[in-house]
């Protein structure tokens, strides 16, 4: 769990729904004709954007922002520079049915097994990573349709709104509800783009360019595996892309 994510997101909630319980209450900012346009109108042109198995998947795609499966760098260098050694000592063969942290990894492992030459794995794993960012990219493309769409339906309701309230000038009972629709919609529209949805993609982005680093440390690893670098030499290499601190850390180890 992202504590960060969830407590900014019930910070932001808490904030929101607290002013206006301050300003008397829920009940005003509350609007079943303003809802359907901008919730309602925001779902159904972000289907309208995407096919449908992307914008399926980007629902499933919020959940990472709060449960993320962050792979450890750390973790990654230690069973490098385990596995450099085993190579030295017993051949590529001996890297068989070793324990790794995740599937790339894995996958990478067993086509050095399998006598795959360093550019038939730099090449396979490297087109892995290209289809992992065009996958991501398509989700956060259906999120950032939120973004955009959500203010624009929140407008359009402004001035469904703004076109009730100026043909019923006349009978002023009929103003308020009117300009209540033209400026809840508005609010809503902001609402999601700027506390819902923004946010998730941000964090989403970030773990996308985080998850791409971290197998291109996988990818880096394995090519020294097979030119038969030493545990040590694997591990300065690797660690030279991490921040100062935890390359200290981790050298001094």
């Amino acid at each position: 769990m992202d504590i960060a994510s969830l407590i900014g997101l019930i910070g932001a909630l808490g904030m929101v729904v607290g002013s206006m319980l301050a300003a008397g209450g829920l009940g005003p900012f509350i609007d079943v004709a303003s809802i359907l346009i901008v919730f309602g109108g925001t779902f159904f042109a972000v289907m309208y954007k995407c096919t449908m198995p992307v914008f399926l998947r980007s629902f499933g795609a919020v959940g990472k922002a709060f449960m993320p499966k962050a792979p450890s760098r750390e973790e990654l260098i230690g069973k490098m520079v385990e596995l450099s050694d085993v190579a030295r000592k017993s051949g590529l063969m001996a890297l068989e049915n070793q324990e790794v942290p995740d599937k790339f990894f894995s996958k990478g492992l067993q086509m050095l097994v399998d006598g795959a030459d360093e550019a038939k794995l730099v090449k396979q794993l490297s087109d892995e990573i290209k289809a992992m960012k065009v996958r991501h990219g398509e989700v956060h493309e259906a999120l950032r349709g939120w973004i955009d769409i959500a203010p624009a339906m929140g407008m359009i309701g402004t001035l469904i709104g703004l076109v009730q309230m100026l043909g019923n000038m006349a009978d002023p009972k009929a103003i308020g509800p009117a300009m209540a629709v033209a400026l809840l919609t508005t609010l809503y529209g902001a609402f999601i783009a700027n506390v819902m949805v923004g946010p998730v993609l941000s964090k989403l982005e970030g773990y996308t360019a985080s998850e791409a680093a971290y197998r291109d440390m996988v990818v880096a690893g394995l090519r020294n595996i097979a030119k038969g670098e030493s545990g040590r030499n694997v591990q300065e290499q690797m660690v030279a892309v991490l921040p100062p601190k935890l390359q200290i850390k981790l050298l001094a180890a």
